[in-house]
């Protein structure tokens, strides 16, 4: 069976999206859909259950599932194995990324491929999400970790990554502090302490409480989650914040409740679709892809 296809197969079972997943393996959705089926009629078994409009895998797909991962797995370590035997000339790469890198495992997989490609450096450039974009369309760099809200955007092309969900910070002795999940509504007697006005958290924060019927009194805005979160814990208001950076900083003096209905963004690698992207990057991407 040809590896290439296992990749795909993978890919595609992961994204759960023809076209999304065909951006990630830089080829044309109707190629995916030709070699999935070749698969299909190879192992003479269907892969995909196709009597759902969502893409699921079919019982034989979840069987095969695993130990494609672990030949995806070993084809892209040969690979490095091979390149680091072969002097080649150095390559640098630079990546941008929203500011919170290591609370959705960006660095983790930055220093593994940095430890893995020993003639590829990776050059890590943070800023908001929309500078981030206008930077990738300045072609000051190739990928970019970026959050949105899974919004269409047909100038570039992403890679699903991580996602996470709003959450608001109390103080702990907070009168729903002790709620395992309160609503915007209930929130609109609150004062914010917010992230600043030109980052993507603070429109996201501003728009969804004026969807829930109110504009939120903003008595602090500064740039620093952990300057945020501790003014929260000395009582000078509450927070909206992604979940997973306030779970990374591990706090047990303020409050974290979920808000419902869940409100999620998401982290995914960004790249321009007509970019001819460097072998380093696809070969960065393919790093992310043969994670076990």
């Amino acid at each position: 069976m040809d590896i290439g296809y296992l990749k795909e197969f993978v890919v595609l079972a992961e994204i759960g999206n023809y076209l999304k997943a065909a951006d990630a393996l830089f080829i044309s959705q109707s190629s995916l859909s030709k070699h999935i089926k070749a698969m299909e009629k190879e192992l003479n078994i269907p892969l995909f259950d196709r009597s759902t409009r969502k893409i699921q895998l079919s019982p034989y797909g979840e069987t095969l599932l695993p130990f494609a991962r672990k030949i995806v797995n070993l084809h892209y370590q040969s690979t490095v194995a091979l390149m680091n035997q072969i002097e080649t000339k150095h390559q640098v790469i630079t990546i941008g990324s929203i500011p919170s890198v290591a609370p959705y495992g960006i660095t983790d997989q930055i220093i593994r491929f940095q430890i893995e490609n020993k003639n590829i450096t990776v050059q890590l450039l943070e800023d908001e999400s929309d500078q981030l974009l206008q930077m990738l369309r300045q072609n000051r760099f190739e990928l970019a970790f970026i959050r949105d809200q899974n919004e269409d955007s047909s100038e570039f092309a992403k890679i699903p990554f991580a996602d996470d969900h709003l959450a608001a910070v109390f103080r702990a002795n907070h009168p729903l502090a002790q709620r395992s999940s309160v609503s915007l509504e209930e929130l609109k007697d609150e004062k914010f302490l917010f992230l600043p006005p030109d980052s993507l958290m603070y429109h996201l924060c501003m728009e969804e409480c004026r969807k829930a019927g109110f504009t939120p009194h903003i008595v602090y805005s500064g740039s620093r989650s952990d300057t945020i979160l501790e003014l929260v814990n000395k009582g000078m208001g509450s927070t909206l914040l992604m979940r997973k950076p306030i779970d990374f900083l591990q706090r047990h003096d303020i409050a974290v409740v979920d808000i419902v209905p869940k409100i999620t963004t998401y982290i995914q690698i960004y790249y321009k679709k007509e970019a001819e992207l460097s072998a380093a990057s696809r070969h960065f991407i393919a790093a992310l892809q043969s994670a076990e």
